[in-house]
């Protein structure tokens, strides 16, 4: 693995290797070192779990971070091109993660320069270090991959990170169901290779139709910043709403996940119900990136 661009890229191996390791991390089992190393943080678009996760997995390795937030302090407001940034701030660091809202643009990097590229999120495409972490988070709460029942719910247009999630669940024979209004439904390029890989789906448009058969609730904020049109999303922001209410028949193994940050998607009441993972799932995060930068930058045991 030389740089993390898509869950496209990645076969079940190369998963279940990232997710051997995560958990050898946080078990204390192992600790690779990344002394001497420094990862470079360019965060184009805002971002709170995946910036500060990704900072602290490599403090925690023994690494260094430098840091670009926004673009006003930097000279793309110059003129500067992001190749341009790139190729030079590849001059300063061991490996780049980047987040921006051009979908593409990571691979665009990668293909520029010589050292590993995360993607931290580009547009509405991808997220994998984020679809690692719900894998893992996933595994320690259902005890395995294979068959579970598992439902996206909210942004299945625009969000990247349920765009990432049913590539790095699809090897595992899962089924998927899809919970959005017609506006927000999965794309059609990716029911297509879904069908083409085999992977069953059911399209929902109310959470009511599918929640007691689910092992897993994944469930996305509205993007506001996705939509073209600010009535668009003003006609589905609020459109769905887990309560504690709606949980008191499903299975006992349900877990609810959610990348972060909420709005109002998530009632608070859940947060005491067994059910609600999503801050555990956060914590993650720090063992699953130690395991991406190990993997990507040799770190030694």
């Amino acid at each position: 693995m030389q740089h993390l661009i898509s869950m496209r890229d990645l076969q079940s191996s190369d998963i279940l290797k990232l997710v051997s390791l995560a958990e050898k991390i946080e078990k204390g089992k192992t600790k690779p070192d990344l002394s001497g190393k420094i990862l470079a943080a360019l965060f184009f678009e805002p971002s709170t779990r995946t910036q500060l996760s990704f900072e602290t997995a490599m403090k925690n390795l023994g690494g260094e971070v430098i840091s670009v937030v926004g673009t006003a302090s930097t000279s793309i407001t110059k003129g500067e091109t992001l190749a341009d940034t790139a190729i030079v701030i590849a001059q300063y660091a061991n490996a780049i993660v980047m987040r921006h809202s051009a979908e593409g643009s990571a691979r665009y990097i990668a293909d520029l320069i010589n050292i590993p590229v995360i993607n931290a999120g580009d547009g509405s495409n991808q997220h994998p270090s984020q679809s690692l972490l719900d894998v893992y988070s996933i595994i320690k709460t259902q005890g395995r991959l294979d068959n579970l029942k598992i439902g996206l719910v909210g942004d299945l247009k625009y969000g990247r990170t349920v765009h990432s999630l049913i590539y790095a669940m699809a090897s595992f024979k899962p089924t998927f169901y899809f919970v959005a209004p017609n506006s927000l439904k999965m794309p059609p390029h990716f029911t297509s290779e879904l069908k083409k890989m085999g992977v069953k789906f059911r399209e929902h448009e109310f959470i009511e139709d599918v929640i007691k058969d689910l092992d897993i609730l994944y469930v996305t904020r509205i993007q506001r910043e996705r939509f073209p049109e600010i009535q668009e999303y003003d006609r589905v922001k609020n459109i769905y709403m887990i309560t504690a209410k709606m949980l008191e028949k499903v299975k006992p193994n349900l877990k609810i996940l959610h990348p972060l940050p909420r709005v109002n998607e998530i009632n608070k009441d859940v947060d005491e119900t067994p059910y609600a993972y999503y801050f555990t799932q956060a914590k993650n995060g720090v063992f699953m990136r130690e395991a991406i930068l190990a993997t990507l930058l040799g770190g030694k045991k």
